[in-house]
């Protein structure tokens, strides 16, 4: 696809800007910044990347991706340079595998904070994946993991993982992938995407580094600070819920908290359930509390 150079078409992101901000000084919180034309799925891409050996926080962002992806293998697609698509590349060294089911969580936060710095717009989060402006989706997440060698020793393999969201930017109401969605445009904030672009990896390089932090300070566990950060923002707490596991199990009940391993502890007529992964549909929000 080539890039639409019309007049009055959207603007495309400024690389080099960022790049400038994000990269190029020696304490940057990122080691490589490339923003494509068109990609598949910027998560695919940035596997792939990282398989033949790109660095730690490398981010790779994409006008256009002809195969979001999403969780539950959803796939998804919206118009060249209506979204912030982007992906960051993470090798998590001596982070202990039980803070990976932290990283969307963590990333939803600072998705949470860039669109309030530049976009003027408060969010809520959805456990696990989804971030919300006035009930609706604005942003989706998706965090994968892969293993890939090591220098020196191919059969010593280690984790890398690629966390990957989308935020909706300029999307007009027909042009949203799902009925319950919404834009920057549509909610009132800002349509500037490298605004939001460098807002948003700037919170995420924030965030990431307290997850990392976790386990310099509390061994395995996920901090006090964050912990109590994620379920204040988190709208799915409190509201009646309905999730559908793997497996095609259904459970529906009050989603009471998020626990230290980021899993969503629903309260059942048969008790309680702690949800690692599932898709959640809140059936009744927070402010109208069902009895029993």
């Amino acid at each position: 696809m080539h890039a639409d150079t019309r007049p009055g078409s959207p603007r495309p992101l400024d690389a080099d800007a960022l790049r400038r901000a994000l990269v190029g000084t020696p304490d940057a919180p990122y080691t490589s910044l490339e923003v494509l034309e068109e990609t598949g799925s910027t998560n695919a891409e940035s596997i792939e990347r990282a398989v033949q050996g790109a660095p730690d926080r490398s981010v790779l962002l994409a006008e256009y991706q002809a195969a979001g992806r999403g969780r539950l293998g959803r796939t998804w697609t919206a118009p060249p340079r209506t979204q912030v698509a982007l992906s960051v590349l993470l090798r998590p060294g001596a982070v202990s595998p039980a803070l990976f089911g932290w990283l969307p969580l963590v990333t939803g936060l600072a998705v949470r904070d860039g669109l309030l710095a530049a976009g003027g717009v408060d969010a809520t989060l959805k456990w696990p994946n989804d971030v919300l402006v006035d009930g609706c989706k604005i942003a989706g997440i998706l965090s994968e993991m892969t293993t890939v060698p090591t220098e020196g020793d191919f059969n010593l393999r280690l984790p890398a993982l690629v966390v990957g969201l989308g935020i909706n930017v300029t999307l007009t109401r027909e042009q949203l992938p799902i009925p319950h969605a919404t834009s920057l445009a549509l909610a009132g904030g800002t349509t500037d995407r490298d605004a939001v672009a460098r807002a948003v990896l700037e919170a995420l390089a924030r965030r990431h580094e307290q997850w990392r932090g976790c386990e310099r300070g509390s061994g395995s566990s996920i901090s006090d600070e964050l912990l109590a950060e994620y379920s204040g923002a988190c709208s799915t707490l409190g509201a009646e819920v309905r999730v559908l596991l793997p497996g095609d199990v259904v459970r529906t009940g009050r989603a009471d908290r998020v626990d230290r391993e980021g899993r969503l502890v629903v309260v059942t007529p048969e008790g309680e359930v702690a949800v690692a992964a599932g898709d959640v549909t809140h059936v009744r929000p927070a402010d109208d509390r069902w009895g029993g």
